[in-house]
């Protein structure tokens, strides 16, 4: 039974790094609501909602407002059924009028907490709870109102079915070494010289593929395309994030210039939720040897179907925690499978890794099957957050071996960082914290 829910802001001021620094997170603060299940049992529960820094405490509320909801709950009957509980919560009678945003992330929260305690009832890692189920039991997690246009929930069946006698196969080759990795090497505040540190140090750990941010100024972007193509050489993977920052004209004048570069993907150069917009980028430069990728910010899987079902992406990126948690993200990824598209996780953050990696392993072991297009994204920074940090091998993710998620945050690293109290905050200037934080100036 669920007997109490604790819910802990944690901030970290890497604005003062310009980590994760992008044109519109111009001095972001990598942020997670954290929130805690406690069992009769003696089991914990535990999620995450990555944010960036203000705004934190909006998410905490409403994970807060939710769990009134699930004390006093039996873990067997969510297990037996986790349909139910994401009804409960997505089709509230008069919270669902909030729709998509802060509300789906909260019952994001609640639902991934207690996925989380399923698996470790059973001590498994996350994905492996996933590769076992059967089919049916997925199709039965998963909301089809909105989506069996693209998707029926027999083709789902069949699909899984299919790959179910190459399973053992998959998992067995999956194990050690997980999904290929790429990391975000590039972001728009750090200098050449950082950025080249950062690629040499993820090349001797066996990386190849490569992110850069753009967006603000088209001939000062094109310039840090070229240095990072020469710095990384013509055969790696080399990926540009416009972080949504152009409108749908301006998106093509930047991109026709990025042709020459051999880039693997354009990633969200327009709003999440453009997807007439995607469309037309994606009839305009059919002839270029990238593609189109989005789906970090997009806030459920409706989005996504319109996204896959009319071609505008090659590249499909969910994100752990946008979504209301387990239930939409197969939803997403049983989809992306049907229309061909690679599903290449949203990762960084505060121990989103931790999470994706899971996604990653089950959709090439029971879902897509390969690992043959597919790539997850991973962050160099704050893995030292966690009791399990995410760990990397010859550029791709080692097969996570811990119950759940693998999120358990050190007390310390709680401690320091908890939002406004910890000893991070304490004496931090109230202007460069929150909502009062304003960067004026854009990074150099």
């Amino acid at each position: 039974m669920i007997t109490s829910a604790d819910v802990i802001d944690l901030r970290v001021p890497t604005s003062d790094q310009l980590l994760g620094s992008d044109p519109f997170h111009k001095q972001p603060d990598y942020s997670s609501a954290v929130l805690h299940l406690e069992t009769d049992a003696g089991l914990r529960g535990v999620s995450v909602v990555f944010t960036v820094g203000a705004g934190t405490d909006w998410v905490c509320h409403g994970i807060r407002d939710l769990c009134q909801l699930i004390i006093g709950s039996d873990l067997q009957d969510f297990a037996a059924a986790p349909i139910d509980l994401y009804r409960r919560l997505i089709d509230h009678h008069q919270l669902r009028w909030l729709h998509d945003g802060v509300f789906r992330m909260a019952a994001g929260a609640v639902l991934n907490a207690m996925w989380d305690l399923w698996a470790k009832s059973l001590d498994k890692p996350l994905w492996k709870l996933l590769v076992d189920l059967e089919p049916e039991f997925v199709a039965d997690c998963i909301d089809w109102r909105n989506i069996r246009d693209a998707l029926s929930r027999d083709e789902a069946v069949a699909m899984l079915r299919a790959r179910r006698s190459d399973v053992a196969r998959r998992e067995s080759e999956m194990n050690p070494r997980g999904p290929k990795a790429y990391c975000t090497a590039g972001w728009l505040g750090l200098s050449d010289d950082q950025i080249l540190a950062t690629i040499r140090k993820l090349q001797t750990q066996g990386f190849d593929s490569f992110k850069l941010k753009v967006g603000q100024d088209s001939d000062r972007d094109v310039q840090r395309i070229r240095f990072m193509r020469d710095a990384i050489g013509p055969s790696c993977n080399l990926m540009v994030d416009a972080n949504q920052y152009w409108g749908l004209g301006e998106a093509k004048r930047h991109i026709e210039r990025y042709r020459p570069y051999g880039l693997k993907w354009i990633e969200e150069p327009i709003a999440r939720d453009d997807v007439l917009g995607y469309v037309e980028l994606a009839e305009t430069f059919a002839d270029a040897d990238f593609g189109f990728a989005c789906g970090e910010q997009a806030a459920s899987p409706v989005i996504f179907k319109q996204l896959l079902k009319s071609g505008a992406i090659k590249y499909c990126q969910i994100d752990a925690v946008r979504v209301a948690g387990v239930n939409d993200v197969m939803a997403i990824i049983l989809m992306a499978a049907k229309f061909g598209v690679p599903v290449c996780p949203h990762g960084g953050g505060i121990a989103l890794c931790n999470m994706i990696q899971h996604y990653g392993m089950w959709d090439q072991i029971a879902v897509a099957g390969h690992s043959d297009t597919q790539l997850v994204e991973y962050i160099d920074f704050l893995q030292e957050a966690v009791e399990h940090p995410v760990m990397t091998r010859d550029g791709c993710y080692v097969t996570p071996t811990a119950a759940g998620w693998g999120l358990e945050f050190l007390p310390t690293f709680i401690d320091q960082h908890r939002f406004p109290d910890g000893e991070v905050w304490k004496t931090r200037d109230p202007t460069r914290k929150g909502v009062a934080f304003e960067a004026v100036v854009a990074p150099k």
